[in-house]
């Protein structure tokens, strides 16, 4: 961290131990990610209700080169639990960002594409075409998104292939 850790309270006194509780946790973030700026952690009791007591806030604000992180959970009874549930939020997002950075944005493999050709109703089972005229065998379990009697030969489906005893399976089947 470029920055001193910022600690403030307000309506509440912070012990030795919740201090250090604290910068454990802002320290975690800076090994987790090397280019945070600063950190600033606020705690505070905005009210007290009847029914529930003290209720305590925890903020967490990250500033990183170009962004500010902002956490500000749900407040809760339990110093402690706020604090971990405010940093762990923190660490999540501060990962996602970066991941962004490092252009690591996740995408989801498309499933190849084929066409059903045979199927055996009684048996439960039929075989797929693949684009390159390779022939897959599935069974009604693989279907995802369709009931296995309602298929008819000709319709396109995605799938997963995977090696079966017997050869090529498809398993998660998605008809489109």
């Amino acid at each position: 961290m470029k920055l001193p850790l910022e600690i403030s309270a307000r309506n509440v006194h912070i012990s030795e131990g919740t201090e250090q509780l604290i910068r454990e946790k802002a320290e975690k973030l800076d090994r987790l990610y090397d280019k945070i700026i600063g950190c600033r952690v606020k705690v505070d009791i905005p009210h007290r209700s009847q029914r529930s007591g003290m209720l305590y806030n925890v903020r967490v604000d990250i500033t990183v080169p170009g962004s500010e992180i902002i956490v500000k959970r749900e407040p809760d009874e339990d110093l402690h639990v706020a604090i971990v549930s405010s940093f762990d939020t923190a660490q999540r997002r501060l990962k996602e960002h970066a991941e962004k950075q490092r252009g690591e944005v996740k995408f989801h493999e498309e499933k190849p594409l084929a066409r059903i050709t045979r199927i055996f109703p009684e048996e439960g089972y039929g075989f797929l075409e693949t684009p390159d005229g390779r022939e897959v065998y599935f069974h009604e379990n693989s279907l995802l998104n369709f009931k296995f009697k309602d298929l008819v030969v000709g319709t396109q489906v995605g799938f997963v292939e995977t090696e079966g005893e017997k050869g090529p399976q498809a398993s998660s089947v998605t008809v489109y």
